[in-house]
């Protein structure tokens, strides 16, 4: 696959949004005076709040969000590795606040579409001529024998960024050299798909350079996974003596975790751990399931041309919990899709039809604390399908001078500034 045409600022910057805002007069936008609320406070819902506000000045915009401050999973891997400190994941919503937009500081307990409102967890209710959720992920506690909300001060997750990140880089740092990392990947559909890799590569590098006698096992439930030949090529050359991994082919799926024993049970052995990192199955987070936009996979159908909910209308669903493959489940599709979720409300408020855009996803992965390697795809949404965009996109090269791995470290920190500045600044 060749590399992605456009310059690296187009990527970082969106692409999307100019032609679903085509025709739009700002007196159509600005006269908009409808009452708009997103639920999640993350890069999806976040980014659709701001620019929800930005196109429709005129309009009521309102984020429900539990939490003062939004721990980004992007770059929560450094932290795990040693490379970074949890403080410079954390923001706030000041600059949302700034630009007009209600920050209701309560978790969304029900949504009435018939009605047309969201009941907060104190009993308030918010009316909405137009909802939008980002509602991220939750877990399938129990579909890992053994593994459930109980276990995971024993066998921290760490896919939420905060205190499950901190917990599991302590255990790192605690663990006698010598000891045993054993992490279990789940299988397809799960957050940021090349994730479990990246951990991998950075625990891995945190041992080589701080317990030189322990090592990872990664026992996956795949047998294959993103960005696998770059990440099997920086392993085979930073980390031979320090990472190990086992697809489901070769018994490497876990089925089932004891806690308290610390151990790992595959269909073939147990294996018993000193520090385990349990990635568990996962789900469309519960207002989702309450709001009945989630199906029987436990994820949400939506169009894609406009995020709207196929199950419930007037709901837009945008980020982890929709199903929107090809593009992957990660924070660069969620800002994406909020921006592209944002202009098309803005159209249907006006009275016009949505309009087909071109979407893309970039996301890099680091396998050191200053390399990193990259994937990039593009998509369509004709007739409210996405679909790739063939000979678009593309992938990091193989066998590359450290140069370049030290570059594309270099980009992914740009994208980061750039991203959270685009939800949170």
């Amino acid at each position: 696959m060749s590399r992605f045409p456009l310059s690296r600022r187009s990527v970082l910057t969106g692409l999307a949004g100019t032609a679903a805002l085509a025709g739009l007069s700002p007196a159509a936008m600005s006269q908009t005076k409808a009452k708009l609320v997103v639920i999640g406070g993350g890069f999806g819902g976040a980014t659709a709040a701001k620019y929800l506000k930005q196109l429709m000045p005129g309009a009521s915009v309102t984020l429900i969000e539990p939490k003062s401050t939004y721990y980004a999973c992007p770059f929560s891997n450094l932290v795990i590795g040693g490379g970074r400190e949890l403080s410079a994941q954390a923001f706030g919503y000041d600059g949302l606040k700034a630009l007009g937009i209600e920050i209701v500081q309560q978790a969304a307990d029900a949504v009435d579409a018939d009605a047309r409102t969201v009941t907060l967890a104190d009993g308030a209710s918010l009316s909405w001529d137009r909802l939008v959720m980002s509602p991220g992920i939750d877990f399938r506690w129990g579909a890992l024998e053994g593994y459930d909300e109980g276990a995971v001060d024993a066998m921290p997750h760490a896919w939420k960024a905060g205190q499950q990140t901190t917990l599991l880089r302590r255990q790192l740092e605690e663990m006698e050299d010598g000891g045993l990392v054993v992490m279990s990947a789940p299988a397809a559909p799960f957050r940021c798909p090349p994730g479990p890799y990246e951990r991998a590569s950075l625990i891995a590098n945190y041992l080589k350079t701080q317990k030189p006698k322990s090592k990872l096992l990664v026992l996956d439930a795949k047998d294959s996974f993103s960005k696998q030949s770059l990440f099997e090529e920086a392993w085979a050359a930073r980390y031979p003596d320090h990472l190990e991994w086992r697809g489901a082919s070769d018994f490497g799926r876990v089925v089932a975790v004891n806690p308290e024993t610390m151990t790992l049970s595959t269909e073939f052995d147990e294996i018993e751990a000193t520090v385990a990192n349990v990635i568990p199955p996962q789900q469309a987070g519960r207002i989702a399931h309450a709001a009945g936009v989630a199906d029987q996979t436990g994820w949400c159908p939506i169009n894609g041309l406009t995020f709207e909910s196929t199950l419930v209308p007037g709901i837009h669903v945008l980020g982890d919990a929709t199903i929107a493959a090809p593009m992957p489940k990660s924070a660069f599709s969620a800002n994406l899709q909020a921006k592209v979720c944002a202009a098309q409300i803005t159209r249907l408020l006006a009275g016009q039809d949505p309009e087909a855009t071109v979407l893309a996803n970039t996301c890099y992965s680091y396998v050191a604390d200053d390399a990193a390697v990259s994937i990039t795809g593009v998509y369509t949404n004709d007739d409210g399908k996405l679909m790739s965009v063939d000979g678009a996109g593309g992938v990091s090269p193989l066998a590359a001078a450290p140069s370049v791995r030290e570059a594309e470290a270099a980009q992914a920190l740009a994208w980061f500034r750039t991203i959270t500045s685009e939800a949170f600044g």
